[in-house]
């Protein structure tokens, strides 16, 4: 996949509102597809030369709520309500709104950052040895197994023995 510098997209951008050319036409010739051309003509007609300088930053859950609600009652698309709101890419907008669906405004709060809480509770069964198998346990569990295994290994060899032709028998 080929990176575009901002340059490069404003210019390409710019040549859309200009000229009179097809969004196909030009997707074509610049190598990319007329949907993404699509929006990095509409980043440009919202945002002019900024189109493409996008601050890094935590979107707040507030600020989610007033897109995904923009979204839906205005009735915009995804990828134009990106542009309206300076997101990098649409498909950001695509799992708040995906998130929002199934689980709530509260599938919208940042995660928090740190130590995984499967770290903690791993720490905690480590200290905790009343739910470790003894080596006691752990050899007769092994035992068994072993036997488990050989058992099946001499069903199989038998079931292979009946499958087998018969082979005569000389006397």
């Amino acid at each position: 996949m080929t990176t575009f510098t901002k340059e490069y997209k404003l210019q390409v951008a710019k040549r859309y509102l200009n000229e009179i050319i097809s969004y196909r036409e030009l997707a074509n010739q610049v190598g990319v597809d007329d949907s993404t051309l699509r929006y990095w003509v509409m980043l440009v007609r919202y945002h002019g030369d900024q189109a493409f300088a996008f601050p890094y930053t935590n979107y707040s859950t507030a600020f989610k709520l007033k897109v995904i609600q923009f979204m839906t009652e205005e009735n915009y698309s995804i990828r134009e309500a990106s542009a309206i709101f300076h997101i990098p890419v649409p498909c950001m907008l695509r799992r708040w709104k995906k998130k929002w669906e199934t689980a709530g405004e509260g599938a919208l709060e940042p995660r928090e950052k740190g130590l995984s809480t499967m770290t903690v509770n791993q720490n905690k069964n480590k200290g905790n040895n009343s739910s470790n198998p003894s080596v006691e346990e752990m050899k007769k569990e092994l035992e068994y197994l072993r036997m488990e295994n050989a058992y099946l290994k001499k069903l199989k060899a038998l079931v292979q023995e009946e499958q087998s032709p018969t082979k005569s028998k000389r006397k």
